[in-house]
């Protein structure tokens, strides 16, 4: 019986701490994802506006492809803002409208998700947001999201 002991306990440790470490592993592959700090000007926009304005923010892109985050600007009277998708240097279609929750900040709405291909975009550094003013209503300043 103790023979039998010894040998159970061995591998019911070893189960239970595989158990816990497929566990974590799990959780940290549904919560993992990219980060991307962003920052804003003219100077990126296509083509270069020239504008004083800036702005800078943080954009969440998580392994279920949900995006959240929000970029805060100085100097321009923003009129809208998005993420789009393109290169550096092109400009491309609206992905997700971002929406104005204050004087100077832009946040990406609940529920926002980029389809695999904007994903796989994403990941090839070809997202970028630009905020659109009066003065330039094809955008005024623009930053490129980066994973």
């Amino acid at each position: 019986m103790t023979t039998l002991l010894k040998n159970i306990r061995p591998s019911l440790f070893a189960s239970v701490a595989l158990a816990l470490l497929l566990g974590a592993c799990s959780t940290m592959s549904m919560n993992s994802g990219h980060t991307s700090k962003v920052t804003l000007d003219g100077g990126h926009e296509v083509p270069p506006t020239g504008s004083a304005a800036t702005g800078s923010g943080t954009i969440v892109i998580t392994a279920d492809k949900s995006v959240s985050g929000s970029v805060t600007t100085t100097g321009i009277e923003g009129k809208m803002a998005h993420i789009h998708e393109a290169a550096m240097g092109k400009n491309g279609p609206v992905l997700v409208p971002l929406t104005k929750t204050g004087d100077n900040t832009w946040s990406v709405p609940a529920g926002a998700k980029l389809t695999d291909a904007q994903y796989a975009s994403y990941m090839a550094g070809n997202l970028y947001i630009n905020v659109h003013s009066a003065a330039n209503p094809g955008g005024e300043i623009r930053g490129q999201l980066l994973p």
